[in-house]
């Protein structure tokens, strides 16, 4: 019986000490988790981001690239505007093609029939007159045919025919090429044979070609002057040897604020002034003439 009892006694002395200890266990706070953040769905700022710069395109004649003109007035129109012009530089022919198929936002060319021509058909629009310089016929200092002496530019053409003296055409479909086309037009002259060469090829070129094989060769004042060489003045002033320029918007251009800007900047004041003085530290005259006018 007394065993019985601390038997007892024990059992009921672990039942209370396991039930203490269990009432004071601490329990760890379930701590809840936050909700999954959402992706956003808005796009990343384009704060910061630099655009794109504007950019045209102009289709222009060997001459004022060759002469250096562009050199000068671009980067000072670009700095100013804050579009930069893409020159493209061909034959007046190529250049007005451009344009035709919009490919071109501003011409800069010198054949006045072809650029009325482009405005008539629809292709042009604000077309000014810009600037003027003169064709020269040049050749070798000893002048086998005697172009010096000739009165005209058909007659000093004609000479060379006759001699069948080295003449080298650009053929090129560019302005100079159909101001030469038209003098031998004039003089009533179907120039071919072994004495009559076509460079297909711009001014430099050309001019670099009729040095090297002492040729005559019709070039505009800018281009010879701009160029050291062994070709002599034979003949200038000619009232048909005058060599216009004019620049014009490309109808279908779809930058037209942007191509105005850049007309703007040639016929107005600061472009002008800037034509008129190119080239006189360097030749002792301007080569080409300021004469900004609305056609």
């Amino acid at each position: 019986m007394k065993r019985s009892l601390s038997l007892l006694s024990y059992l009921m002395l672990a039942i209370t000490f396991s039930l203490s200890a269990c009432s004071t266990a601490t329990t760890q706070p379930v701590v809840p988790q936050q909700p999954a953040q959402p992706a956003s769905s808005t796009a990343p700022s384009d704060q910061g981001k630099t655009s794109q710069p504007k950019e045209i395109t102009l289709a222009t004649t060997t001459s004022t690239q060759d002469s250096g003109l562009l050199d000068e007035l671009l980067p000072v129109f670009e700095q100013k505007s804050g579009i930069k012009v893409k020159v493209v530089a061909v034959g007046t022919g190529q250049a007005i093609k451009l344009g035709e198929d919009g490919n071109a936002d501003v011409l800069l060319v010198h054949s006045r029939k072809a650029e009325d021509e482009f405005v008539a058909k629809g292709f042009g629009i604000n077309a000014y007159d810009v600037m003027y310089n003169q064709f020269y016929i040049v050749g070798p200092a000893d002048d086998p045919a005697g172009v010096k002496t000739a009165k005209t530019a058909t007659d000093a053409f004609s000479a060379i025919a006759a001699k069948k003296a080295p003449f080298i055409s650009r053929g090129d479909d560019s302005g100079t090429d159909k101001k030469e086309k038209s003098i031998w037009q004039a003089a009533k002259i179907k120039p071919e044979g072994d004495w009559y060469l076509s460079s297909g090829q711009g001014m430099g070129a050309t001019l670099q070609m009729a040095d090297e094989k002492s040729s005559y060769t019709l070039t505009d004042e800018a281009t010879f002057l701009s160029r050291k060489m062994n070709l002599q003045i034979l003949m200038k002033g000619d009232k048909s040897l005058l060599n216009p320029y004019g620049i014009i918007q490309v109808k279908s251009s779809q930058k037209p604020d942007e191509g105005m800007e850049l007309i703007q900047f040639f016929v107005g004041e600061e472009g002008q002034k800037q034509i008129g003085t190119f080239g006189q530290d360097k030749y002792g005259k301007g080569l080409f003439v300021p004469n900004a006018k609305k056609r």
